[in-house]
C-alpha cells in the first residue's frame, strides 16, 4: 500500500517550521478517581510527537477518550490525565487546549494537546465544515492510530481529505507493513488461529481468511462449533449449533484449496466453568453429555504446534482455551510457545490475544503486535480500511 510517510518526510528535511497535526490514540483506561490504570497507548505515540518536535514543528495532538455526547463536554471526557501522563514521557510540559477547532496557538518546537475530539459536534459522522476547519489548522496531517482507522471520523478521515500534506506516522506505517507482510505478500505455509466464543462474532474473517491461508486453526467455543459440524459431541461447551452449516463451508473452502481447518483430536474438560474445576483430558471422540470443554488437549496442542513451527507466517487472534484458568492454559500456552518459537513471521491482534502474550512474557519473539482490536479484525476480514484508504487516495495526489 503507497502512503506518504512522516518518517519520510522528516528525513526529507520538509517538517521544519512546519504545523503538524497529530491524530494519536490515548484513548488509555481510567479507574473511578480519574487516574490511568494502564498507559501502552501513550508510550506507543511518543515516537511520533518526538519526531515532530525534532524536526521542529510546532506540534499538535489530539485523540479521543472514551465515548463523550458530541457538544457536551464533561470533566470525565478530559484528557488532562493523558497531558500529565505525556509531559512526563515527553519531559516537557504538554499544555491542554479546549475549544480549539478555530485556531491553535503553538510555535515551532512546541507541541499542545487538543481536548478531546469526539466532543467535537460533527467528529463522528466526518461533517465536512469540521474537517475543513481542522485541516486549515495544520501544514501536515499525520495519522498514527491504528486503533481507529476502521473508523470514519472527523479526525481520522475528513481532515487527511483537505490538510494541505496527509501522512502515516511510524506506528500507523508499521501496522501498513506487517498487514501486507503477513496477507498481501506473505510467506508460505500461512498459517491463521482465529479463536473466541462464537462463530457469529467472527465467520466473514473465517470465511475471508479460508480463501488465502494453508491453514486455519480454530480455538475456543468457535472450534466447539466445528466440531459439532464435524459430527462430534461437545456435552454443553459453549457453541452456535444453527451455524454448522456455515463452519462447513469453510471447511469446504480450504479442503478445495489443499488446505484444513484441524479439528481437535482430544480435548480438556470440567463439569463447571470455574478456575478450581477439576480438568479431565478427553479424547475428542469421548465428550460426555454434562462435560464443558474448556481447552484443547496435549495431542492437538503437540500437533499444532508442529505446523506452526513449520510456518512461513503466522497470523493470531484469540487464545484456544479458558487461558485465565491455569487448568485449562495449557493449549494457549504451547500455541503461544509454539509462535515464540518459529521462524514464521507472525502478527498478533486482539485484547485476549495481547494478555495471553503478557501472561507467557513472549512480546519480543513476536513479529508485530497489533495495537488496534477493531480496526485488526476488519484487516482479517479482508477490508480495506477507511484511514488507509484516505492516505493512499492522498499519495497518488
Amino acid at each position: 500500500m503507497n502512503v506518504i510517510r512522516f518518517a519520510d518526510l522528516v528525513a526529507q528535511g520538509h517538517v521544519a517550521g512546519q504545523r503538524v497535526f497529530i491524530r494519536a490514540d490515548l484513548n488509555v483506561p481510567l479507574d473511578d478517581a480519574g487516574h490511568i490504570t494502564e498507559d501502552t497507548r501513550i508510550r506507543a505515540s511518543v515516537p511520533c510527537i518526538e519526531m515532530a518536535l525534532k524536526a521542529g514543528a510546532a506540534v499538535m495532538v489530539t485523540s479521543h477518550l472514551g465515548r463523550p455526547t458530541e457538544g457536551e463536554f464533561k470533566p470525565e471526557d478530559s484528557l488532562a490525565p493523558v497531558a500529565k501522563r505525556l509531559s512526563e514521557l515527553l519531559g516537557r510540559e504538554v499544555k491542554l487546549l479546549s475549544g480549539w477547532v478555530d485556531g491553535v496557538d503553538v510555535a515551532p518546537g512546541e507541541v499542545v494537546l487538543l481536548e478531546n475530539c469526539r466532543v467535537n459536534k460533527g467528529e463522528k459522522k466526518n461533517n465536512p465544515e469540521l474537517a475543513k476547519k481542522m485541516a486549515a489548522l495544520c501544514d501536515i496531517y499525520v495519522n498514527d492510530a491504528f486503533g481507529t482507522a476502521h473508523r470514519a471520523e472527523g479526525t481520522t478521515y475528513g481532515i487527511a481529505e483537505y490538510a494541505k500534506v496527509a501522512c502515516a506516522g511510524p506506528l500507523l506505517a508499521a501496522e501498513i507493513d506487517a498487514i501486507t507482510q503477513a496477507l498481501a505478500q506473505p510467506k508460505r505455509p500461512l498459517v491463521a488461529i482465529v479463536a473466541g466464543s462464537k462463530v457469529s462474532t467472527k465467520l466473514t474473517i473465517l470465511q475471508s481468511l479460508a480463501e488465502k491461508v494453508d491453514g486455519l486453526v480454530v480455538g475456543g467455543g468457535i472450534a466447539n462449533t466445528f466440531m459439532l459440524a464435524a459430527g462430534l459431541k461437545i456435552g454443553k461447551s459453549l457453541a452456535e449449533p444453527a451455524l454448522t452449516d456455515e463452519a462447513l463451508a469453510v471447511m469446504a473452502a480450504m479442503k478445495a484449496r489443499g488446505a484444513e481447518v484441524p479439528i481437535p483430536v482430544d480435548v480438556v474438560c470440567a463439569k463447571t466453568f470455574a478456575a478450581d474445576a477439576p480438568a479431565t483430558v478427553k479424547a475428542a471422540t469421548e465428550v460426555a453429555d454434562d462435560d464443558l470443554i474448556l481447552d484443547i488437549g496435549p495431542k492437538t496442542a503437540a500437533l499444532l504446534a508442529d505446523r506452526l513451527k513449520a510456518a512461513g507466517t503466522i497470523v493470531w487472534n484469540g487464545p484456544v482455551g479458558v487461558f485465565e484458568f491455569d487448568a485449562f492454559a495449557h493449549g494457549t500456552e504451547t500455541i503461544a510457545r509454539a509462535i515464540a518459537n518459529s521462524d514464521a513471521f507472525s502478527i498478533a491482534g486482539g485484547g485476549d490475544t495481547l494478555a495471553a502474550i503478557a501472561k507467557y512474557g513472549i512480546e519480543k519473539d513476536v513479529g508485530y503486535i497489533s495495537t488496534g482490536g477493531g480496526a485488526f479484525l476488519e484487516v482479517l476480514e479482508g477490508k480495506t480500511l477507511p484511514a488507509f484508504e484516505i492516505l493512499s487516495k492522498r499519495a497518488q495526489g
